[in-house]
């Protein structure tokens, strides 16, 4: 029988801007209805500013959950009653629980990060990884990768106000992980950019550089990957970013950012419901969607 809303249907949210490209909804709501669970999802266009008041209504309208997405992540972090302790070393949320009225901050994205390359066969004990980026997303999987395993992690940001941000990643990285080389650059630095990532195994885009409407657009110059280079992304629509298409082009193996939002949705989901999530039912949902 169809599941429909009722008067007891509990919520959960997405906050953030855009929302209206998410895969979220489809993947939480699938979900709910295949274990039976009288919930709904819905994504609402939040900007930084506008924040506050979103985490007052969701004390106010008690709703379950939300997921928080850029350009939210570190703002959310302050206004939430609790932080997780990798949430707390991060200084960004991506996941709210509700529990009766405490709101307690958790961070997935690194850990769905490192999940979506172990599922594409690449391991990150003792690799070298550039990233591109010093955002929420961007922060955590530095830190989830320098607590895993990783050998090295070169940091590269526009000089803008987010460089303080890769900044203050690299001591609390150094702080937690002394052994991990960890160093920070301006993306404006070109020729520095090609010769990290010429000795790096793996490469990140942790921007919303290739998102629409910037989806044919790539921070990184094709002519600086190589085969043997693995290359990932955290946009997740398009499936593949041009990073992404150029990385193939190459023979590079990718981690595209779809896989990373069915795995932090899935960390997400456990802390939400308590239950696994039906990852394999879903990517199969999905599959025969895409055929369709």
């Amino acid at each position: 029988m169809e599941k429909h809303i009722s008067g007891t249907t509990g919520l959960f949210t997405l906050l953030g801007s855009p929302v209206g490209h998410s895969g979220s909804p489809a993947m939480y709501n699938f979900s709910f209805k295949q274990q039976g669970l009288d919930y709904a999802y819905l994504a609402f266009d939040i900007k930084k500013d506008q924040m506050s008041e979103a985490i007052d209504a969701l004390r106010l309208f008690k709703v379950r959950g939300s997921n928080v997405t850029m350009p939210c992540k570190s703002i959310a972090a302050t206004l939430v009653d609790e932080l997780s302790p990798a949430a707390e070393i991060v200084g960004a949320i991506n996941v709210i629980v509700n529990d009766n009225g405490k709101l307690i901050g958790h961070i997935t994205d690194g850990v769905g990060f490192v999940r979506n390359l172990k599922e594409n066969g690449i391991d990150i004990v003792d690799k070298k990884l550039v990233v591109i980026g010093a955002g929420g997303a961007a922060t955590a999987l530095e830190v989830q990768c320098a607590l895993d395993g990783a050998r090295a992690i070169t940091i590269f940001n526009r000089d803008d106000n987010f460089y303080a941000n890769a900044e203050n990643t690299q001591k609390k990285i150094k702080h937690a992980k002394p052994n991990v080389d960890i160093n920070v650059y301006h993306l404006e630095d070109q020729n520095k950019l090609k010769t990290e990532i010429n000795s790096a195994d793996i490469l990140v885009n942790a921007t919303t550089v290739g998102m629409k409407p910037l989806d044919n657009q790539t921070l990184v110059d094709s002519s600086y990957l190589r085969a043997d280079l693995v290359v990932a992304d955290t946009v997740y629509n398009p499936l593949k970013t041009k990073l992404i298409e150029d990385a193939e082009a190459l023979g590079c193996t990718v981690a595209p950012g779809k896989g990373m939002l069915l795995w932090q949705g899935d960390a997400a989901y456990k802390l939400f419901t308590g239950k696994n999530m039906p990852t394999a039912e879903y990517q199969a949902y999905e599959a025969q969607q895409n055929i369709d």
